[in-house]
């Protein structure tokens, strides 16, 4: 389904690798015009040269969701969007609660929750002129569940989800809907190493004998859908694992 003219702008955050740089493709192979927004400037730029040269329309704006500021001078860029993909966030660290290290903490609450927040506020007067907007909120099967070395993780997507939670409830009646995508086990090329620190070793052993994790094209795929469906169809809550994930802490390993 091809997006409305009034509603074909789609902005991405974190779309400087992994599930956003999926997102911000597939999404143009559905028509949409897409923002590209992230604070590594050379990656986003990458990817609009690449999309913008097989045909289709893509902005490159470096962005860091945590400076209102920056975000509240993007936003007036725009009179009209029809989608936000909230997709910056991350995860630091895998201490316990007892000697985790509460810049980590912090740093994920700034990220997930905040990032979120303000590029909402920011964007809900276009998302909300342009009739038909849909905000996604990439949350996590961490925003339902615990476990151990998580802490910081979980609290910080177990805020997330509450925020599209209420979202949704506050801005019922308006022309936009609020959709949460919660993956469980995705394989990119950095969110383990990011949060063990470029620890190669300690990374891998996130996935050892999980025979088909997820990848950041199957959520992207999910995400795509979610948004393409008809204008008064709203996805609530959409979780998606690989098969060899029952839960957060049941995972099918052949080791």
């Amino acid at each position: 389904m091809s997006p409305a003219a009034a509603s074909r702008i789609a902005v991405v955050t974190g779309a400087s690798s992994g599930i956003g740089a999926a997102t911000a493709r597939q999404l143009a192979a559905a028509g949409y015009r897409v923002v590209l927004t992230a604070r590594r400037k050379d990656r986003i730029e990458a990817l609009a040269e690449e999309l913008t040269a097989t045909g289709h329309q893509a902005t490159a704006y470096t962005l860091d969701v945590t400076d209102r500021a920056a975000v509240d001078e993007f936003a007036g860029a725009f009179k009209t969007i029809g989608v936000l993909v909230n997709n910056a966030g991350g995860a630091l660290g895998a201490d316990p609660v007892a000697t985790g290290d509460p810049a980590d903490w912090r740093q994920m609450y700034e990220t997930n929750v905040i990032g979120t927040l303000n590029v909402t506020q920011a964007l809900l007067p276009a998302l909300t002129a342009s009739g038909d907007g849909t905000v996604v909120v990439l949350s996590s099967t961490a925003g339902f569940s615990t476990y151990e070395g998580g802490g910081g993780y979980v609290a910080a997507k177990h805020a997330e989800h509450v925020l599209a939670e209420t979202l949704r409830l506050e801005i019922v009646g308006t022309p936009v809907r609020v959709i949460e995508v919660a993956p469980g086990m995705v394989k990119t090329d950095e969110f383990a190493l990011t949060r063990f620190g470029g620890d190669e070793e300690k990374a891998a052993k996130v996935y050892a004998g999980v025979a088909q994790p997820l990848t950041s094209e199957d959520v992207a795929d999910t995400i795509t859908w979610a948004v393409t469906r008809p204008s008064h169809v709203n996805i609530d809550l959409l979780v998606v694992r690989p098969r060899a994930q029952a839960s957060n802490a049941k995972v099918h390993r052949e080791l």
